[in-house]
């Protein structure tokens, strides 16, 4: 299993070096200059000249690559020139709340997707089959901001039983009972595309996995349905569903920027879109990078997972 895994860095560090580049690149070819942007039509060229070597714009790109990159590898990003602050520090804070939300959206995504399958493939009744169908398609068929604002007005303003966004004024340890209330909301809204789709792709796996002879054995000996599903069929479905989680998890990430807007969430989302509108270079930059770290990592430890689950993926790749 080491071996496995030390055979996947390299893979992924050439990623996020690729992808580094990429952003560097990219950002210096949006028209206008930085600096000007930032200090104004009618800012003195020197201080022009003194904001562009703030933000480390002097010298050659490939000198002002590395002297970025640098800052990134020793965890010194830099300074927030519009937001204010430490980049790290800000990071940091964001990165706390979304990561609150999306483990609170993916626990209840594969909760639900998990139950909705089994019982489905269990039961085997055709009402069922349709009900979870139909469950699958209108949740994934529906944005997030659709959903959303639906959950906000329904439950913050014409029931108002629930905030309708922020997050609790003490943090989320003070009192578990409110810091559930806050999370109630974005977590359903972000949680519910996700549980679809792997409720569809789950569902299938299972009933694949009901037609190999191994369950005709198992029948023929007697071993009950349910047996047969939670013992053999699910775990042997488990290794492509993980894979589809961890694509599943991007989107979640992605998603997580519409959601912490619609229930103003100070998580990495509602950060990366304060930097853009109020054209933040440094922390875009660094946030960019940090968003393809994260999917990195994802795809990576998915990877790990399906090889511990299932062996001949780390043999084959040996092979």
């Amino acid at each position: 299993m080491l071996n496995y895994a030390l055979r996947r860095i390299p893979s992924a560090l050439i990623v996020l070096a690729v992808g580094s580049v990429l952003i560097f690149a990219l950002l210096r070819l949006v028209p206008g200059d930085p600096a000007m942007v930032l200090a104004g039509p009618d800012a003195p060229p020197e201080a022009i000249d003194a904001l562009r070597a703030e933000l480390g714009l002097t010298g050659s790109p490939i000198a002002q690559y590395f002297s970025w990159i640098s800052g990134i590898i020793t965890f010194d990003p830099g300074r927030s020139l519009i937001l204010g602050g430490e980049i790290s520090s800000l990071l940091l804070d964001a990165l706390g709340n979304t990561l609150v939300l999306a483990l609170s959206a993916l626990v209840l995504a594969v909760a639900v997707a998990l139950t909705l399958s089994t019982v489905s493939v269990i039961v085997d009744r055709k009402w069922l089959n349709s009900v979870v169908t139909t469950f699958g398609t209108v949740a994934v068929a529906i944005p997030n901001f659709v959903t959303g604002a639906a959950l906000v007005v329904l439950f913050g303003v014409v029931w108002a039983v629930l905030p309708a966004g922020g997050t609790p004024r003490r943090g989320f340890l003070d009192d578990i009972g409110i810091s559930a209330q806050y999370l109630v909301l974005p977590a359903v809204c972000l949680a519910l595309p996700i549980a679809a789709s792997l409720t569809r792709f789950l569902t299938e796996s299972l009933r694949t996995q009901l037609e190999e002879p191994y369950v005709t054995t198992a029948r023929a000996l007697g071993i009950s349905r349910r047996r047969i599903v939670l013992t053999q069929a699910l775990p042997n479905a488990l290794p492509a569903s993980i894979t589809v989680l961890g694509i599943q998890i991007g989107h979640l990430l992605g998603g997580a920027v519409l959601v912490e807007a619609i229930f103003a969430w100070p998580g990495l989302g509602h950060l990366i879109e304060r930097a853009i509108s109020s054209r933040d270079y440094p922390v875009v930059q660094v946030m960019l990078l940090f968003s393809v770290a994260l999917f990195v990592i994802i795809q990576l430890v998915t990877d790990l997972i399906n090889a511990a689950l299932d062996p001949r993926i780390r043999l084959g790749d040996k092979a």
